[in-house]
């Protein structure tokens, strides 16, 4: 199973990289594992990877890397996912381009997980030709359903909508009654708020467009942590989840929801990810 991939899917690290070069991307990656709050400050994401990077090329071969930056404390395997549509020349003679970099962060206590992960990644690969054909992938969303296929692929005993209903029930979960609204018809985010005392309020999204509401909102975390969800000009805000961290921060775990024709579906998924913080 690609639980970690799973994770970043649906806390939304999952970008469109802004260019073609491979140390530009990688600091892009670097940047949301080391915004994650389990994550201690200082650790030096981007630096682990180039070491390691320096040692072995971590081209797939097929339009896949997988960098990885070890790190010397225990903590949960992450990863965060670059998109290139033009293209990454990795510097392995002989590869194709690399469209999709799997960064990990990974824990002196995650070793050997992260080595199941990566080789079951290689496996779903070798045994279905259509991963590799990374070139037809036309936008995130694209992506997206990319991954969730492989993520199918990987489980045992589950049809090809497993990991939708799954997501989806979810996000039900996290509704109360009043609050359903329709879900197939709904441009549904996944969207994240670090809050505390005495420090400034960050919101991660993929959505340009809830980045500027939510900095034009400054009740929008208090109202969170309040009645778990808010109104925000269209969209709905639910928390699924809030997890406290040291230094008096919490992290709200939500999903954005906003009912919407086709197009603004399909726009929406297009949006580029932002970084918001007040």
């Amino acid at each position: 199973m690609l639980h970690t991939i799973l994770q970043a899917l649906e806390d939304g690290r999952v970008i469109e990289l802004p260019d073609n070069d491979k140390k530009d991307s990688f600091e892009v990656l670097a940047s949301l594992l080391e915004a994650v709050p389990s994550v201690p400050a200082g650790t030096d994401v981007v630096g682990a990877v180039l070491s390691r990077e320096s040692v072995s090329n971590t081209s797939l071969g097929t339009g896949w890397a997988c960098p990885h930056a070890p790190v010397s404390f225990d903590g949960e395997l992450l990863c965060a996912i670059g998109w290139s549509p033009q293209g990454i020349d990795y510097g392995k003679p002989g590869d194709p381009p690399v469209r999709l970099i799997i960064m990990f962060l990974v824990p002196d206590n995650q070793r050997s997980p992260y080595l199941k992960e990566v080789s079951t990644l290689v496996k779903v690969i070798g045994k279905h030709p259509e991963s590799r054909e990374l070139e037809k992938i036309e936008d995130l969303n694209a992506v997206r359903l990319q991954l969730l296929d492989m993520a199918h692929f990987a489980m045992e005993d589950s049809g090809p909508d497993t990991r939708a209903r799954m997501i989806q029930l979810k996000a039900r979960a996290a509704l109360t009654p009043a609050m359903v609204l329709g879900l197939e018809n709904m441009v549904i985010e996944p969207l994240m708020i670090v809050a505390g005392t005495g420090i400034r309020t960050v919101v991660l999204t993929q959505s340009s467009e809830l980045a500027e509401l939510a900095k034009e909102d400054e009740t929008l975390a208090a109202a969170i942590a309040d009645k778990s969800w808010h109104e925000l000009k269209g969209w709905r805000i639910v928390r699924r989840s809030s997890t406290n961290y040291q230094g008096e921060k919490v992290v709200h775990d939500c999903l954005a929801m906003h009912a919407a024709s086709k197009d603004r579906q399909e726009d929406g998924l297009r949006k580029s990810p932002s970084l918001h913080i007040p």
